[in-house]
């Protein structure tokens, strides 16, 4: 079997799914723009050949390079980057070397257009916010005046919180259209709800051969636009509701062989025409893995091995991988430059040093939705998790 990753070098994390491809026989070809030295030895040791392009986005360069492999080593069986950035030019390379194993060009759209998602949600059953496509002002006015600020607006088309605001009153929303970008966006209700992802990996019938459960802040773009700090955690189990809306949206979206990142609000006040408190409301597909390093967070909350269980699934279309030990939780807390905490590195190795599996230096690309810097532990409860976020991110002042 010929896989070519795509961006093998980035995330860092993502040496693991080529390594592990590795160990199950397959063929792993890289096509990336770092030098081939600047690769980990990791990395290295996992790929067969690795093609350097000078730039991902100019998609001649890409197809050249799929070309030379196709050449050099026959049928491709799989192109994947398992990265959001570059999920319509996945598409575009399977669709133009008939690669069957992952979405098409006309199949990507309806995972990237968050209007386009609305109709795959009513499919499965899952209740989501009211949504409308920008055009105007005075059809934004029409709409607010039947759903009420606030309203969130957002590329239809876009990776994370990036673009992303909040608008509470009719001069936010004439400055919204002084300013409108030149690109789609679509207009939501406000829902007022905590987040969770319902996080899996699927084989070719979008049957899951692992699920977890992540509990995210309110809200990515505060982060995004406020510069606070990022800290969630992933939990031991997941509700029975989540669980079941999870496995509805993955089949109605036909999310077959991939790793997974499904967003939902878990409503705090009760919303008519969406549910009461505690239920769950559809916010985003995304059909790659969570960002960051919560691939690694999955592994120590759940004892497994999720970049093992993904090469199994490319392998063997099944999970051979057997489940660990006891789940726990396992929580982050990422620190900004810009602050003054009220406790050290130092004093937090202290209290946590036997807890803490991970300590790293961010990469700058990150900046904006994670930080500088980052903390991952164990935990044993959440109560232990909130714990450990509120030590980790207590400031004394802005340095700014």
């Amino acid at each position: 079997m010929n896989f070519i990753f795509i961006s093998p070098q980035f995330p860092p994390i993502y040496w693991n799914f080529c390594d592990r491809l590795r160990r199950n026989g397959v063929n792993v070809l890289g096509i990336g723009d770092s030098s081939y030295d600047s690769l980990s030895d990791g990395l290295k040791g996992a790929l067969t050949e690795y093609y350097r392009v000078d730039n991902m986005e100019d998609y001649d360069q890409m197809y050249r390079a799929v070309a030379f492999f196709a050449f050099k080593y026959g049928k491709i069986d799989w192109i994947e980057s398992n990265n959001e950035y570059w999920l319509e030019q996945d598409a575009r390379l399977r669709t133009d070397f008939n690669v069957t194993t992952g979405v098409n060009t006309r199949e990507v759209a309806c995972f990237k257009s968050k209007w386009g998602m609305k109709e795959f949600y009513k499919k499965a059953g899952v209740p989501t916010a009211r949504c409308h496509q920008v055009t105007t002002k005075e059809a934004a006015r029409r709409f607010i005046d039947l759903v009420g600020y606030p309203v969130i607006v957002k590329p239809d088309n876009g990776v994370g919180a990036n673009a992303t605001y909040k608008l509470t009153s009719d001069e936010d929303l004439d400055g919204f259209f002084a300013g409108l970008p030149p690109v789609p966006y679509v207009m939501e209700e406000f829902i007022t709800g905590d987040i969770y992802s319902y996080d899996a990996i699927t084989n070719s019938k979008c049957e899951p051969l692992f699920e977890s459960m992540t509990a995210w802040p309110p809200s990515i773009m505060d982060i995004v636009n406020d510069k606070l700090d990022l800290a969630y955690y992933v939990e031991a189990d997941m509700p029975a509701k989540l669980r079941k809306l999870g496995r509805a949206t993955a089949k109605a979206f036909g999310a077959r062989s991939r790793f997974i990142h499904l967003e939902f609000f878990k409503l705090k006040v009760a919303k008519p025409g969406l549910g009461d408190v505690g239920d769950f409301v559809g916010l985003e597909v995304n059909m790659r893995p969570a960002g960051s390093y919560t691939p690694d967070m999955m592994n120590y909350a759940h004892s497994t091995d999720v970049y093992e269980i993904w090469a199994e699934m490319v392998a063997y279309d099944e999970r051979r991988l057997q489940p660990g030990g006891d789940d726990h939780f396992s929580v982050t807390a990422d620190r900004r430059d810009i602050y003054e905490y009220v406790h050290t590195n130092e004093e937090i190795f202290e209290k946590y040093g036997e807890s803490i599996v991970k300590y790293e230096r961010l990469p700058a690309i990150w900046l904006d939705q994670m930080g500088n810097e980052t903390f991952i532990a164990h935990a044993p409860d959440r109560k232990a998790a909130k714990e450990f976020i509120k030590f980790v991110t207590a400031k004394k002042k802005s340095k700014e």
